[in-house]
């Protein structure tokens, strides 16, 4: 574990956050493009795509599978354009022989692109960091063995997680395959990316307790069918995907909204504004669920020119709020901040995600004096008086955003590891301090203090 003394001073505000930020591409979108991508009829290109932690490994598994992929100039901010050319298949499928795939902590290489490595040829093993051994791996593995497709882990017993080998044959039947995605929406999203490239297509039927975040499917079978996939979800649990192929494409890469969420937090927490430019119209990404979830919680809220302007009431109301999936550690951090109670449910899932999501916020917002505890499927949040302290982010860089958030309104919170930020925004520490520039901070995040500053509040009320 990180000590403190290594810890990240998070900036604390002592001015309202008077600011326009702008974010990179969207993990969730720039991963998926990239798996149809070397799916695809010809050579693709992402513009605007993440470059982080998440989308290089995802990068790493394609090459690793035969892909090409070559980065071209780019006309924004965010890092340069990607050229893939796809993998061969069917009869041209090459053998790869031994081939190995770091997923890293990130769920969608992890569940992704096994779908994808069984339509080669060889040996292709599969692996992760630590707490990836641990992250539910059991539907999409039993998913492809029902599908004919042969694994085994280390030990040559059948694996229930990574680390494990994917015995790829060059091509995959498909057919009707049953799994319980209960525990994540990407266990559906996995199979049906490859569903397309399965010789009789793909018909999966979920079983079990209702899936969560459908807001992830729903993008998947969006994105599908923009690149000319057939596919058929008009029965609850069941999708059917014609077999065909994929339209080679050029899309420019949406900004991330559910990062975006810590800057729009911070107008909340500051009693500031915060402005997105760039904020599409019409958008599958779940974070764009935060034009109803922040006006719940005390701010108001517009779109207006395709700018998303938040600006923070006098005080933050708790609230009660149902699935807020991948939203929820942020949405979760400034309810630690509100003067009322706030109960969060539909999202016993997070359980399963870089860690266990609900079980880290209860015992950090505690260690900062907070009243969090866990429900059977989400956190019951009351108001009390904060304090400062380390935040641990476990790894997982939606706590590291969540520490920071609490930060501003805390002094004296520092952050473990802010660096697992990479995982999907590279540039947080800078952007946040950019943020912040104008507002009782320097340029360079250390402390200052100006005239007319906001009084300091470790009660949560801001």
């Amino acid at each position: 574990m990180t000590t403190a003394a290594a810890a990240w001073p998070a900036p604390f505000a002592r001015e309202p956050v008077d600011a326009t930020v702008t974010v990179p591409g969207s993990k969730s979108l720039t991963n998926r493009y990239l798996v149809l991508a070397a799916l695809a009829e010809g050579p693709s290109r992402l513009r605007a795509p993440l470059h982080s932690r998440d989308s290089a490994l995802m990068i790493g598994a394609l090459r690793a599978l035969g892909a090409t992929v070559t980065e071209l100039e780019g006309d924004g901010d965010y890092g340069p354009d990607l050229e893939i050319t796809p993998l061969p298949h069917g009869a041209a499928a090459p053998d790869l022989g031994a081939a190995a795939v770091d997923c890293g902590l990130a769920g969608t290489v992890m569940r992704f692109v096994p779908p994808l490595a069984a339509l080669c040829r060889g040996e292709i093993a599969f692996d992760g960091d630590p707490h990836a051994r641990v992250r539910p791996m059991g539907p999409v593995i039993d998913a492809l063995e029902a599908l004919g497709v042969g694994l085994s882990a280390p030990d040559g017993s059948r694996p229930a997680s990574l680390p494990f080998t994917l015995h790829g044959k060059g091509a995959v039947p498909g057919g009707h395959v049953i799994v319980d995605a209960s525990g994540s929406s990407q266990f559906v999203s996995a199979l049906l990316l490859a569903g397309a490239r399965f010789e009789d297509g793909l018909h999966l039927e979920h079983v079990g307790k209702p899936v969560p975040s459908l807001d992830h499917i729903a993008m998947t079978v969006s994105v599908l069918r923009e690149l000319g996939v057939v596919v058929d979800d008009s029965i609850p649990n069941h999708w059917f995907v014609t077999p065909g192929p994929i339209r080679a494409f050029d899309v420019r890469i949406e900004q991330d909204l559910s990062n975006a969420g810590p800057f729009l937090a911070a107008a909340l927490a500051t009693r500031g504004t915060v402005r997105v430019p760039n904020w599409p119209e019409h958008t599958t990404q779940v974070g764009d669920a935060w034009r109803e979830i922040l006006p719940k919680l005390g701010a108001s809220v517009t779109l207006d020119g395709g700018t998303l302007t938040v600006r923070g009431g006098e005080r933050i109301t708790g609230a009660e709020l149902a699935d807020t999936s991948e939203l929820a550690p942020t949405v979760a951090a400034i309810c630690a901040l509100a003067e009322s109670p706030s109960r969060l449910t539909g999202i016993a899932h997070l359980r399963g995600h870089e860690t266990d999501r609900l079980a880290a916020l209860v015992t950090e917002i505690t260690r900062l004096g907070g009243d969090a505890e866990e429900t059977a499927d989400g956190l019951v949040i009351r108001p009390a008086r904060l304090h400062g302290g380390v935040v641990r982010s476990y790894a997982d860089h939606r706590m590291a955003t969540a520490g920071a958030i609490l930060g501003l309104a805390v002094e004296g919170v520092e952050v473990e590891d802010i660096a697992t930020t990479a995982k999907t925004m590279p540039e947080f520490p800078q952007m946040w301090a950019k943020m912040l520039g104008g507002s009782g901070h320097s340029a360079d995040g250390q402390r200052t203090d100006l005239q007319g500053t906001v009084p300091q509040r470790t009660d949560g009320a801001r």
